[in-house]
């Protein structure tokens, strides 16, 4: 295994239209130098762009019309030309801000010099296959033993090197094993697995069409890119590809599918939807699967349908995993039935490129409020193109969409609040350098390949370091430079030594100028209006379009019934519901697990602890009595057993010194009788004759009358009292109890 490698561009990214250009014009230049010597001129190569986000969905315009809806670049112009007052803007014409300081970079120095927890991998070598003969190194795909017809889209699309992890994986893939295969962010690994993938598929047997190869991945833009990155390899072949994934076309995915292409690039909710609900549609006959970013594929939200597919998927197959950041736990591995797989791992786990560039920015804790001003003084000034931008929630992101517009900046937003021709076209927009900045969720933080992506800004810092990891992948791709700048609270302290401990000494610290923070809230606080006026505008827009959808379906219930009610109920694997009841038990379960130690809290944590304390007491007492005398009751309880548990030391005493209640052994008792008495009748039991059985009826007879007699004597009683005490008085209804209480629970 190489222990190191130097990347060779390029790789599986696009030339971008002034790379291309520029390349031309090189071309013609050398063409006319040769003329003029005398030399043949040399035929000129023009690359193609892998990916295409463009040729999948209808244009957004088209979406609002049928829609009856504005974009919210319309709103924001409408804002602007509305303006009464300019607002006053910090930028002079030079770009620098006028009579501001100019940020300060310097190295990072950590506060504290707290010991890192060294984290124990346990050894999984034993799980996996060694990789002794798999080498790293190849000089042209030919080396690789590809077809002609792959090649020669290799050289169409530019790829005249394989990167290590290709050269390593094509060989052994195409012997048929199974590979778990991690590498650098942007170092070609949806070429690594799609040209074996095609190799093997050149030889399937034709005159039988069938699904042989599934290719799974965790996000829809990252889906579209595999599958045009698949149709651009196969472009010389007759090899058919489909996608498969949520808020394209359910109709012609069905389609897609009965004609049984090879390949299937797919999100898993979306195809178990076909695999359930589509007529004559099944994956008896694959040959390969494929989880592209397996790692967040194993994840809590993924898991479930990840195995469901598994067990639909047949037993002999190949089975490869993909990831920058790959787990070194094999558990999950196990259950997704590998057969002695090969590890390749191209650099260590979560190696940063030598071109990339980190820094931080410190948000004190009285400075959070002022973020977002952070964040324009930085765009304003410092990364004013090629920017991503991750927000921690879709609201976040589209309110600086919002500020951006307002601000005079061109920006896009991609989240999952958007339709996903929106999100398709906004990939598109930034792709096509029509956007400065492209401010997004973690839906973009994995896998997206966009050249030219200059700078990384953790708006939101991310969970944990492997989040961190993706993001920054965005930038320093095959060999180019990037920065990366991640704004941190006091809040994050963890993640930052991390962070630190991945960059080393090449961290830096970056200092926002003090004046252009206070400039741009200024600017922020002006602007809160318009902000307010476009939320308003779209909440009314999105009442009226879901009272016409309402009004839509009414209407073809009552022309198309009988054709409605024919069709076939369709069932979900997993609901939203059960989706969202899952998140929370996992987040639930990780916040016990951070907490189950021992942990010292900040002061200001204690003070937030005290105050949703005091809230929640406040809450219980403005609650109706009966509430409240349930959770008292509850609460007494829980104690009682805790004072138990602490008593007895196990719990079969406790469970001993429980009682059970009264209405319980009631109900038993009353099942058992009956019970019994059904067993006689049917004759399984005989008739015990006894002398007890002939004085109970005798017993129960005078029970009865005993209570009648007291009954009757309690009701005179009370007659009489009530005439003593108010013969003509007429008592009102409020004097009445609330008959509530009384009605059935």
């Amino acid at each position: 295994m190489a222990p190191s490698f130097v990347f060779e561009p390029p790789s599986d990214e696009e030339y971008s239209d002034a790379e291309e250009e520029e390349q031309q014009e090189e071309q013609q230049e050398e063409e006319e130098d040769e003329q003029q010597e005398g030399v043949k001129p040399s035929r000129p190569r023009h690359s193609q762009s892998p990916w295409d986000f463009a040729a999948y969905s209808e244009t957004v315009a088209e979406e609002h019309a049928r829609r009856s809806t504005t974009s919210v670049d319309f709103k924001i112009s409408k804002a602007l030309q509305q303006r009464s007052v300019p607002i006053s803007d910090p930028i002079s014409d030079d770009g620098t801000s006028s009579g501001s300081e100019s940020d300060k970079q310097e190295d990072y120095k950590p506060e504290d010099d707290e010991g890192d927890d060294a984290t124990n991998v346990s050894d999984s070598k034993s799980f996996f296959s060694p990789s002794d003969g798999a080498s790293f190194n190849a000089n042209s795909f030919m080396e690789l033993n590809l077809s002609r017809p792959l090649l020669r889209a290799c050289e169409k699309l530019g790829y005249t090197k394989p990167t290590p992890i290709q050269a390593a994986c094509i060989p052994l893939a195409l012997t048929g094993r199974d590979i778990c295969g991690s590498a650098i962010t942007g170092s070609g690994k949806t070429a690594a697995f799609a040209l074996p993938t095609l190799e093997r598929l050149l030889f399937r047997p034709k005159r039988v069409p069938a699904i042989r190869v599934l290719v799974l991945t965790p996000a829809r833009e990252l889906a579209v890119q595999v599958h045009s990155m698949i149709e651009k390899l196969a472009q010389f072949t007759d090899i058919r590809c489909c996608l498969v994934v949520g808020g394209l076309s359910l109709k012609a995915q069905e389609a897609a599918l009965r004609s049984m292409p090879d390949i299937v690039v797919a999100t898993p909710g979306r195809i178990i939807d076909h695999l359930r609900n589509s007529m004559s549609v099944d994956l008896e006959d694959l040959a390969v699967l494929i989880l592209d970013e397996a790692d967040r594929l194993l994840e809590v939200g993924f898991s479930a349908e990840i195995r469901e597919l598994i067990r639909v998927c047949p037993k002999r197959r190949q089975t490869m995993l993909f990831s920058a950041t790959m787990t070194e736990e094999v558990d999950e591995l196990v259950k997704l039935s590998l057969t002695k797989p090969v590890r390749l791992s191209a650099d260590p786990s979560a190696k940063r490129p030598v071109t990339l560039t980190e820094e931080v920015v410190r948000i004190r804790r009285m400075r959070e409020v002022n973020q977002e001003a952070v964040l324009l003084a930085l765009c304003s000034k410092t990364f004013t193109s090629r920017v991503i931008i991750f927000s921690g929630t879709k609201q976040a992101a589209h309110r600086l969409k919002i500020l951006f517009g307002l601000a005079g900046f061109k920006a896009a937003e991609l989240h999952g609040n958007l339709t996903q021709v929106q999100r398709l076209d906004a990939l598109e927009l930034f792709r096509k350098q029509g956007a400065d900045y492209l401010i997004a969720t973690d839906v973009a933080a994995r896998g997206l390949d966009i050249i030219g992506v200059q700078t990384v800004i953790n708006y939101a810092c991310p969970r944990d370091l492997t989040s961190y990891v993706h993001r920054v992948g965005r930038t320093a791709r095959a060999g180019r430079e990037g920065y990366a700048v991640t704004f941190v609270t006091d809040n994050d302290r963890s993640l930052l030594k991390a962070i630190a401990k991945r960059a080393g000494s090449k961290l830096r610290s970056r200092i926002v100028a003090e004046q252009s923070i206070t400039k741009w809230s200024q600017i922020i606080e002006q602007m809160e209006d318009q902000v307010a006026a476009i939320f308003q505008e779209e909440r009314e827009e999105q009442a009226l379009r879901k009272a016409e959808m309402e009004a839509n379906k009414a209407e073809n219930m009552i022309a198309h019934k009988d054709e409605i009610y024919s069709r076939p109920k369709r069932t979900w694997f997993v609901t939203e519901k059960e989706k969202r009841i899952v998140m929370k038990a996992a987040k639930a379960s990780n916040e016990s697990e951070k907490h189950s130690g021992i942990e010292v809290i900040s002061a200001q944590q204690a003070e937030d602890l005290k105050l949703k304390e005091k809230r929640k007491r406040e809450r219980e007492k403005n609650l109706p009595r009966k509430k409240r005398r349930k959770l008292e009751a509850a609460r007494e309880m829980l104690d009682e057993e805790n004072q138990n548990e602490k008593s007895d030391g196990s719990g079969k005493s406790k469970k001993e010194k429980t009682g059970m209640p009264l209405v319980d052994v009631a109900y038993r008792r009353a099942k058992a009788v009956k019970a019994a008495k059904k067993a006689t009748d049917a004759g399984k039991i005989g008739r015990k004759p006894s002398k007890k059985s002939s004085s109970t009826p005798q017993r129960t007879e005078s029970r009865t009358d005993e209570m009648q007699d007291l009954f009757q004597s309690d009701m005179s009683q009370r007659k009489q009292n009530r005439k003593s005490n108010g013969a003509g008085k007429k008592k009102s209804k409020n004097s009445f109890k609330s008959k509530s209480r009384y009605k059935r629970r």
